[in-house]
């Protein structure tokens, strides 16, 4: 097991879901309800399925475009996203 990229990826996904509307969701969810565990359960099934999807869609996509151009449009596309959310908020 290569313990730096599980690290690296433990850390960006944590950080990334923090304060997400995830983490919201689940938030909300929980508040007044005696369900803690269901909640939880259910928060982090989802989530352990949607990286699983993630996964297998990146695994298969790589073998059609080399992975530094996936990243290079993964870039793109943060920064496009992030002008265009910019450009609304004016």
């Amino acid at each position: 097991m290569n313990w730096a990229v599980l690290g690296s990826t433990f850390v960006a996904i944590f950080v990334a879901e923090l304060g997400d509307k995830t983490q919201l969701a689940a938030l909300s969810l929980s508040g007044g309800r005696p369900a803690k565990l269901e909640v939880f359960l259910g928060s982090a099934l989802a989530l352990t399925l949607s990286s699983a999807i993630a996964v297998l869609a990146g695994d298969a996509i790589s073998r059609v475009i080399p992975p530094v151009w996936m990243r290079r449009l993964a870039g793109a596309a943060f920064l496009v996203m992030g002008a265009l959310f910019l450009w609304e908020s004016r």
